[in-house]
């Protein structure tokens, strides 16, 4: 149980942690070009304005002072340090209060600077001098202490922000990805039947939907190789008793080439079955073996009617073709011809004598289509589903030496996969139909 809980640990201190420092560092950056910003706007926009207002207040004051003298600069210095706290003062190009006559100086910026606006250490002093630099118009006082309890109602809507973002961020991205890494666990513990519930239509529900059409692919792929195997154990046991049974008769038996007889056939039948086996699944381990090459369809129904009429013949019945195919399709053309020859072996095989194992070819537009009809039982509606699968026979023929190794159809409808077509099997009342679909090369070309 350690397993499923490893990645739910490597998402909690990672994710989560990933996520939150995401958001303090975007808040970080924020607040770093934000106070850039402020700062751009400061010099650009509010300085000047400053500035302006600066030498309005000393334009003032000179003239107060040159028309109505001392006292009235005084009362008027007296009214600015009212108006805008701190102390204001007119000095002489040299830095002397006009009022008071104290030397200030040193509040005076080194040249060539004409003007300043300073703040340090709680205190912060203003300078600006005329055009003609005969005054200066300077301010100073103490900055307003800065408190902090105004500020933490903005603090406060911050941090609760940032917890909202992370909380719908884990809701709508983390929490979803757990479940997937949750389910991925399961599924790697042998749990095939796991599925994410998902209908998002995001990346996150794409990734939900990748994994359940692979773990529907992996489910169905290894219950597949699971009954193959349990069904070739099932074939296989049933030759290797008789063959045992045999080589014990054959040390006693006063016929030993009856014995021998017995044992060849036996063992014929255990290497068509590993050959069928082997066909299998070649078929689809490997489908691009052999030649790959434009496959005229008649050509291929043509050599397999050929080869099958000796059977047809030798079973009473008889091979009827009808219709054509003009176009190509693309493809092996000896496993294609093996996936026909398969259909139509097997209709000979249940075909009743004097009937016919019909095969019928058309074409369409995308498409062509081969048809093999037999007179024969037919297959029993339960079983339908289950004719293509790897050793199923119904039950009649599992239990006669005809039947074969049940691998035939099998055979045939991953052959026709390869070639990107369909296999469908119906009951023809009688009989059995089975229709081949594969697209022709001009229909694959065009929608390449």
């Amino acid at each position: 149980m350690s397993s499923p809980a490893q990645p739910k640990v490597l998402l909690r201190h990672s994710l989560y942690v990933w996520v939150l420092l995401a958001m303090v560092g975007i808040l970080s950056t924020s607040f770093i070009v934000f106070r850039a910003i402020s700062q751009k706007v400061q010099a650009e926009r509010i300085d000047p304005v400053y500035d302006q207002f600066d030498e309005l207040q000393l334009e003032s004051a000179r003239a107060i002072l040159q028309r109505w003298g001392q006292d009235s600069l005084a009362g008027y210095m007296h009214r600015l340090d009212g108006l805008f706290s701190g102390s204001h003062y007119l000095l002489d190009g040299n830095g002397k209060d006009l009022v008071s006559g104290v030397d200030r100086s040193d509040m005076l910026p080194k040249a060539p600077a004409v003007k300043s606006r300073e703040a340090f250490h709680g205190h912060w002093e203003i300078t600006h001098r005329s055009a003609d630099g005969k005054f200066w118009f300077a301010a100073e006082g103490s900055q307003p202490r800065w408190n902090i309890r105004g500020f933490l109602p903005y603090y406060f809507l911050v941090i609760g922000a940032t917890g909202i973002l992370c909380w719908i961020a884990a809701a709508g991205v983390i929490s979803p990805i757990r479940r997937i890494a949750n389910s991925i666990a399961q599924f790697g513990q042998g749990d095939l039947s796991v599925r994410v519930e998902t209908d998002r239509p995001d990346e996150i529900g794409q990734l939900s939907r990748s994994f359940n059409d692979m773990a529907e692919r992996m489910e169905r792929l290894i219950t597949s190789e699971r009954r193959l195997l349990s069904d070739i154990s099932h074939e296989l046991r049933s030759p290797l008793a008789r063959l045992k049974f045999a080589m014990k008769l054959a040390r006693t038996s006063s016929d030993p080439a009856a014995a021998l007889e017995r044992i060849e056939r036996d063992v014929n039948r255990i290497a068509s079955l590993v050959s069928d086996i082997v066909a299998i699944n070649g078929v689809e381990d490997n489908p691009a073996l052999g030649e790959q090459k434009e496959i005229c369809i008649r050509d291929i129904i043509d050599e397999v009617t050929g080869d099958c009429s000796l059977e047809a013949q030798a079973r009473g019945c008889r091979i009827v073709v009808s219709g054509d195919v003009c176009g190509q399709v693309h493809g092996n053309p000896e496993l294609l011809r093996r996936a026909v020859e398969n259909i139509v072996r097997n209709a000979i095989r249940y075909s009743p004598e004097k009937t016919a194992v019909e095969v019928t070819l058309s074409e369409d537009q995308s498409d062509a289509h081969i048809t093999v009809r037999d007179y024969g039982p037919g297959v029993p509606d339960q079983a339908m589903e289950r004719i293509f699968d790897p050793f199923f026979r119904v039950e009649e023929a599992r239990n006669t030496n005809g039947g074969g190794s049940g691998l035939g159809l099998s055979i045939a409808k991953r052959a026709v996969r390869v070639h990107r077509g369909e296999i469908v099997a119906k009951n023809a009342t009688p009989g059995l139909r089975v229709n081949i679909t594969i697209p022709l090369t001009r229909a694959i070309a065009h929608v390449s």
